[in-house]
């Protein structure tokens, strides 16, 4: 299944797999892209909602991760 952004691209691979600089990352990209606010904070709240695995299932689900 595409990502629901699907031209917002995040090179996750070699870079630190903290939970929270996976987010920043992410959320970053978001912003950058000119995401509506509501729609970053959205994502934050869901990908937050869970286990480490539920935070990269949900970045998968939001944007192309690399």
């Amino acid at each position: 299944m595409a990502p629901k952004y699907p031209k917002i691209r995040v090179r996750l691979t070699g870079r630190d797999g903290n939970a929270f600089a996976i987010l920043g990352r992410v959320r970053q990209a978001m912003v950058k892209a000119g995401l509506p606010k509501s729609e970053v904070e959205a994502f934050v709240d869901e990908a937050m909602a869970g286990t480490y695995d539920h935070l990269l299932q949900t970045c998968l689900k939001w944007v192309s991760v690399s």
